[in-house]
């Protein structure tokens, strides 16, 4: 009966395609939803087969959405731009990709979403934890994919492309807000930390990371899948509540709470700020956060047994333990975490004036200003060949880091990110150097694919997403297509991939940038998608 209700599962893929049942959506008609859900294939496995209708396009891309009664969220707006977008796409493999790739993370990546009332909204209580609007209203639990647990910055993303759509979306704006006030609580508890297991409240049992690690500030393990301190999985919580209020206008997410959680962050900010040595007195000060793993990855533990190198005062900058790709900074200057955390803290100051909370919103700006003076006095080098670049990273005593990672933030992305303008001419250098062999250690060439990669999967894997960031970061429409068509060629199973070359079959972050690319284009450029005077589509 199992095996029956799989297959059903898995031939219901697509509400279009036909087969022995006839039309898949019938059904809906008289079941029960959670036995169904029961039944549904692990995603893991099925994105990994082609399952059809392929599409019209050379490639015969497949149709890789789970079951409408398999899938974690549903939005009828959703599925609209779906409609309007792929009906339009010249490219009928690129569409089958954006059609793929657009709900991947409300299909497969929502485990856990209450709107804030009724029964399944209930409070709760815990001995240790009497906040007053402990878990209160809604919340939403959003892991990154193959792993059972939530980064802030891979959901961050993972919900990006939905949030111009959530004022005329209850269900969406529901979702989002209840990803912030989640992300709230995640950050209260344990700041210096980067992934999450599923709250308590939410029922879902929590997974063991399997490794050998000691943190410090200490975490629980039943709360937190890992805990690497990253500036911008702080700076990701702060861009989900900025993009929320600029894209809906609404302030439902500005209590208590996470009013809280924003002065958890500031003190962290704070923390992170002070060099390793006293600046009068000159006696080593141990840093608040400490991270040792039992490994033999060097990439994997800071060094100097869990400190990190030694970073010098009086920058303006704020140290990262780790990068976004997770692995250790060399130089805990992470100059694009830090590039994004000033843009995400002007963004918040002006929210905080615009809703009275003045004296917050200077203070906050404050430490946006000092971050970006930081930047351009510390973190802007002079290149033999490429003349004035950015660093990857810096420790403020004339050391930098000459490279550039495919994870986001990037210096690649600083545009995106909005830190500099794609013209800015230090921009335009270091995007030269970094997109060249000569330039960048990490920049990959090979027969079918070139990219940026990163130390994450070694040196023979490129990664996807940096030729998305590469599209949305250029004007220059061969540029812009030549990217776009060396993803779909690697995309083969139609979803994007981590890296060229590694097995990792579902990513939602990645399948997000991918969206993100497609709908920046499409507003941007729209004849590369829709042909030769084709309107610009922008989803409002």
């Amino acid at each position: 009966m199992i095996y029956l209700a799989v297959l059903v599962a898995s031939l219901a893929a697509s509400s279009h395609a036909k087969g022995l049942f006839g039309e898949q959506d019938v059904l809906d008609n008289g079941i029960d939803p959670d036995r169904y859900k029961a039944a549904c294939p692990d995603y893991r496995h099925y994105a990994m087969m082609p399952h059809r209708p392929l599409s019209k396009g050379p490639l015969a891309l497949p149709y890789q959405r789970p079951a409408p009664n398999c899938r974690t969220f549903t939005s009828s707006l959703v599925e609209k731009v779906i409609e309007d977008m792929t009906s339009k796409m010249e490219d009928k493999d690129l569409a089958r990709i954006f059609e793929n790739a657009f709900p991947n993370t409300l299909d497969t990546t929502v485990r856990w979403h209450v709107d804030g009332r009724g029964k399944k909204a209930q409070k709760y209580r815990s001995d240790e934890i009497r906040d007053e609007g402990h878990w209160d209203g809604a919340q939403s639990f959003i892991v990154t994919g193959d792993i059972n647990a939530e980064w802030l910055r891979d959901s961050t993303s993972q919900l990006a492309q939905y949030q111009s759509l959530a004022k005329n979306d209850n269900g969406l704006k529901s979702l989002i807000l209840g990803a912030i006030n989640t992300q709230a609580e995640f950050v209260i508890e344990s700041p210096y930390c980067n992934a999450f297991q599923p709250p308590p409240p939410s029922g879902v049992s929590p997974t063991s990371n399997g490794q050998d690690d000691s943190v410090h500030p200490a975490y629980e393990p039943s709360r937190v899948f890992e805990c690497k301190y990253e500036i911008d999985s702080l700076a990701q919580f702060l861009a989900l509540g900025n993009k929320f209020y600029n894209s809906s206008g609404s302030k439902e997410f500005l209590h208590s709470r996470w009013y809280l959680a924003l002065d958890t962050l500031l003190e962290v900010l704070h923390e992170q700020s002070k060099p390793t040595f006293d600046e009068k007195t000159g006696r080593f000060d141990r840093n608040e956060y400490q991270f040792r793993r039992r490994t033999n990855l060097g990439t994997e533990t800071l060094s100097l047994g869990g400190i990190g190198h030694p970073l010098n005062g009086g920058t303006g900058l704020i140290r990262s333990a780790f990068r976004p790709s997770d692995d250790a900074t060399i130089l805990g200057f992470f100059i694009p975490g830090n590039a994004l955390m000033s843009v995400e803290l002007k963004r918040t100051a002006e929210m905080l004036k615009a809703v009275g909370k003045t004296e917050l919103a200077k203070k906050v700006q404050a430490r946006s200003e000092n971050i970006t003076k930081g930047i351009w006095e510390h973190g802007v080098v002079t290149h033999k060949k490429y003349g004035e670049v950015f660093a990857f990273e810096v420790d403020g005593y004339g050391s930098s880091i000459i490279m550039d990672d495919a994870n986001i933030p990037s210096l690649l992305a600083l545009p995106a990110m909005g830190f500099v303008d794609r013209s800015d001419k230090v921009y335009q250098n270091t995007r030269k150097m970094i997109l060249e062999r000569a330039g960048n250690p990490y920049y990959l060439d090979g027969r079918s694919f070139a990219g940026i990669g990163g130390p994450h999967v070694g040196l023979q894997h490129a990664w996807p997403m940096s030729r998305l960031v590469q599209a949305m970061t250029s004007d220059d429409d061969d540029e812009i297509i030549d990217s776009l068509d060396l993803v779909k060629r690697s995309s083969r199973l139609g979803l994007i991939h981590e890296s060229i070359h590694v097995e990792r079959s579902w990513f939602a972050w990645a399948n997000s940038v991918f969206a993100q690319t497609i709908l920046d284009i499409a507003a941007r450029k729209p004849h590369l998608l829709f042909g030769k005077g084709a309107e610009a589509y922008k989803v409002a």
